[in-house]
Parts: C-alpha cells; sequence; structure tokens
C-alpha cells in the first residue's frame, strides 16, 4: 500500500467481469485489490477469482471489503484474503485479523475513532465517506496531533489531477477508489483497456504528489 498507494474497491456478482476488472487494473499497475463483500455468494465469487488471479496475477494482493462482522472477517481469511477493510470499526474484525496476521483497515470518521483504531493494532485506517467527513482538510489537521497516522481515503476520490492532487498533498498514505474508476458504461461495453489506462493515469498523479 505504501509503494503503490492506491487500492481499487469493485464488487461485481460475475466472476469473469471481476476477473477482467482485476486484470485490467494489474495491467494499469495496481498490485493491491479490494473485493467488497456486497451482494448474495459475494464470498463464492471471491474464491473464484482469488484462486485465477494467483495465476494469472500472482503480483497482486487481494483483500476484502465491506467486513462487518468478525465470521466474516475469519471466512474471507479461511478464503485467502490478504487484507480485510470495513465501513468502521468493529473491535472483534480486529481480534479475528490480528490472531491471523491479516491487516484491518477499518473505517473512521474523527479523530477519536482513529485513535481507537490504531489501539486495536491497526497501521492504516480509512476515513470513510472521505468526502462527508471533511475531505483533504480533515487528513491535512489531523496531521498536527496525529503526525504518525497512516490514512487511507475513500469516498469521494476521483482519477483527476484536482482531485488525487488534493488528497495527497493533503498527506494521506493512499486513496481507495470505486464507481469513478470503473464508469458503468466500461464494465457494460467490456472496455477494460480504458480501465488500464485510467489506472495508469492516476499513479502518475499520485507519483507527482506523494510527500
Amino acid at each position: 500500500m505504501k509503494d503503490r498507494s492506491m487500492v481499487p474497491v469493485f464488487y461485481n456478482s460475475d466472476a469473469e467481469i471481476t476477473k477482467n476488472v482485476i486484470k485490467a487494473c494489474y495491467e494499469g499497475g495496481v498490485r493491491l485489490f479490494e473485493f467488497t463483500n456486497r451482494g448474495d455468494f459475494a464470498a463464492e465469487v471471491f474464491v473464484t477469482v482469488i484462486k485465477w488471479a494467483a495465476k494469472e496475477c500472482p503480483e497482486m494482493i487481494l483483500g476484502a471489503g465491506t467486513v462487518i462482522d468478525a465470521p466474516t472477517a475469519a471466512l474471507y481469511i479461511q478464503y485467502g484474503a490478504n487484507f480485510i477493510v470495513g465501513p468502521y470499526t468493529n473491535p472483534e474484525v480486529a481480534k479475528v485479523c490480528n490472531r491471523h496476521g491479516v491487516p484491518y483497515v477499518p473505517g473512521c470518521g474523527t479523530v477519536t475513532e482513529i485513535g481507537d483504531a490504531e489501539e486495536l493494532g491497526c497501521d492504516v485506517c480509512k476515513i470513510f465517506p472521505a468526502g462527508c467527513v471533511g475531505g483533504p482538510a480533515f487528513v491535512k489537521n489531523i496531521a498536527a496531533p496525529l503526525p504518525w497516522a497512516m490514512i487511507m481515503a475513500t469516498g469521494a476520490v476521483e482519477p483527476t489531477e484536482e482531485n488525487l492532487s488534493g488528497w495527497f498533498k493533503a498527506g494521506v498514505f493512499a486513496v481507495g477508489m470505486g464507481s469513478k474508476l470503473f464508469p458503468k458504461e466500461d464494465i457494460a461495453s467490456g472496455d477494460w483497456q480504458a480501465i488500464t489506462d485510467r489506472c495508469k493515469f492516476a499513479f502518475g498523479i499520485i507519483e507527482a504528489n506523494r510527500k
């Protein structure tokens, strides 16, 4: 995450579409990918995809997102998830992840929540929804009291010069990016090259603005 600083966030009930999206991101330089647990039988799609990715995208680190309870975290860890992400902080999820040595990136919306997550052993905290909790200004302002905090912004992140430069100049550790990286029209038309190009463009901006 430190090296790449961008984590695509994606879910689709079709394993083949998910494979194509992961491959497109991989060719665009992505090495961490968050598959979100947001639909019926999502875990079955994840199992199919992670087995495929081990051969087709060997450097890709796949994690599971939208994990809100410990049993779900344990399930995805059993299926090979390399990291767990949640929309909010759940101490029981932290315990499960810590037992297995799997990073847990919980959602936080205040300085107190970030502090609580760090006490649970979370190295990286996700501010979410990032655009609603204060945007880049929030990240910049917490750097003074919490200079050690490693913040991943998710929500209101877009693959544009203005947006990404704003986040990284403010001091984010990484960003999570979903629908703006995968427009519905690209998914519908199977324009995987557009996704690859968008990833490359985003990485160029990130590299130019990382502190």
